[in-house]
This record gives C-alpha cells, structure tokens and sequence, in this order.
C-alpha cells in the first residue's frame, strides 16, 4: 500500500488524510445538493457541516480513548502526533455528532427529520472515502486469511503491526468502503420515495448498523474494544443498540393517532410534497348538491 501519497523534502503527503479531505467535500456538496431540493439555507447546512466535523472527530477520539487499553494504561499516550492523526472510532463520532445536531436544529428552528434525512447519505458517501484512506494507511485491518480476497501489507510505516506485515489479512476497509457506498445509492435512489421525514436518517442507521456488525466478525485490530468478555465488539454491541432505536422510532412514527380519519395528503401546490413529509389527514365531506344528484 501507499500511506504517504507525495513526499516533498522534509513534507510527507499521507494518502489518508487527502481521501479524508475529499470524503468530506464530497459530503458537503451532497448536502448542499439534498439541502436545496428540501427548500433548506445552504449556508446554514455548510456552517452545520463544519461544526459536526469538529465535534465528530471529538467523539470519535473520546470512544477511541475509552476502549483502547493502550490509552487507559498510559494516558499520556492522548497528547501524541499518532493520536491526533489518528480518526478515531466512528461510532463515537456518529452519536457525539448526533446529540450536537439534535441541539444544533432546535436552537435554528431547522425541521429535526428533514435535515437528518439530508446528512444521511452524505455521511455514507463520506465513509466510503474515508475506509479507502484506512486501507491505504492499513489501519482497521482485517483478520489472517488465505482466501483469494485477502491482501498484504509490506509498509512497515503502515498502521499495521510488525508482526502482520507480509501476512494476507482481509481487507475489511475495502469491504466497509464498498459497504457504504452502496448505502448512499440507496438512499439516494429511496429518497425520492420516502413517505416521512426520518425515513432516509432510519434506514442509514438499520443499513450501517447491520453491515457494521457483520464485518466486525473479519477484523483483526484488538484495540476496537470489546464487551461481554470479548464476545461483541465495542462497534458491534453500539450496531445492536441502534437498530432497536431505530426500529422503536419507526414504529412510533407509524402508529396512528385516535379519531383520525384516512384521507388523500393536503398540499397548497399541486404535485408538491405535504410539510413535514407526513400526510395529514382530514375528513372530506360531499357538497349538498353532489349528494342530491347521487340520490337520483
């Protein structure tokens, strides 16, 4: 592999931090896309945009910290230049980010589900890039394998240990990479369909959710943590977690109100969608004189 993309005298370029970078403007300008189909201020999403990259990264460093032995052992280890290029977990990142954006839309008075529904695929097509810079850096790799799919690592700068290098190991990055971003053409191709808002924000966290545990079971990195005596991943046990939360959400979004009748969605506008993306619901009543003339 390449983990350092360009070396200019004492400058080293990693490869990492460049797909990085371009899995975070590709995000930003699906945003900025989504955000102006749904009638939303670009410039407010941009801003959100920078504010969820900053507390993201937060997150995923303070999960990183929790889990790992290596940081509860020697807490020194934090304020290192390897820890702060390192990204973290991404789990703890995902929830940090949602907490802040949950505070962030109701300060802004900013429809909560529509804008979820708007960062969905972008944080899958961000992802996508991201994992690609994790295999290029070696970091989350995979389980020893002799499978054809399995690759191997020869940079001994690489984030892969010593003791591994030369070793086909499979490689879960690409497999997480190619993962999300078939969840963000999903999403796209299901937003245009979606019934409510939060429908698109549910369906990344069930997708994700299950794609992520099932690629735990082929990582090799012990230092992900783990619960219950090491019998689910830290990331495992958070997959589990979320899609009850999403499934008792959706269920709660489907359950119908008492005394509501079953009526066509109301709309100022012909062919456009209902506020909100639900469907109101309004008893519709036969005018006098159509009730004479069926009576004929």
């Amino acid at each position: 592999m390449h983990p350092i993309l360009l070396k200019l005298g004492f400058f080293n370029l990693p490869t990492y931090g460049v797909l990085l970078a371009s899995g975070l403007l590709a995000a930003i300008y699906t945003v900025t896309r989504l955000g102006k189909r749904e009638g939303l201020d670009t410039g407010r999403l941009v801003d959100f945009c920078v504010w969820l990259i900053l507390v993201g990264l937060a997150g995923a460093k303070i999960l990183m910290f929790i889990t790992d032995p290596a940081y509860l052992a020697h807490p020194s280890q934090i304020f290192t230049w390897e820890t702060f290029q390192s990204a973290g977990v991404f789990y703890g990142g995902f929830i940090a980010a949602c907490l802040f954006a949950a505070w962030y839309v109701r300060v802004y008075k900013l429809p909560f589900w529509r804008v979820f529904d708007v960062y969905a695929p972008a944080i899958a097509l961000g992802q996508s890039f991201g994992r690609m810079g994790c295999f290029s850096a070696g970091c989350d790799y995979g389980k020893a394998t002799h499978s054809f799919p399995g690759v191997v690592f020869t940079d001994p700068i690489s984030s892969v240990p010593a003791q591994l290098l030369g070793v086909r190991l499979y490689p879960t990055q690409l497999f997480e990479s190619a993962a999300t971003f078939a969840i963000f053409g999903i999403l796209l191709w299901w937003y245009a369909r979606k019934k409510r808002d939060g429908d698109i924000f549910l369906l990344y966290i069930t997708l994700y959710a299950i794609a992520r545990f099932g690629l735990e079971f082929l990582r090799g990195d012990e230092d992900r943590g783990f619960v219950f005596h090491h019998l689910l991943s830290t990331s495992q046990f958070i997959a589990i977690l979320a899609i009850v939360v999403a499934l008792l959400i959706l269920a709660l979004a489907r359950r119908p109100v008492a005394g509501e009748a079953v009526t066509a969605p109301v709309t100022n506008v012909p062919g456009a969608r209902p506020i909100g993306g639900g469907r109101k619901r309004q008893k519709v009543e036969k005018p006098a004189a159509a009730i004479s003339a069926a009576k004929r």
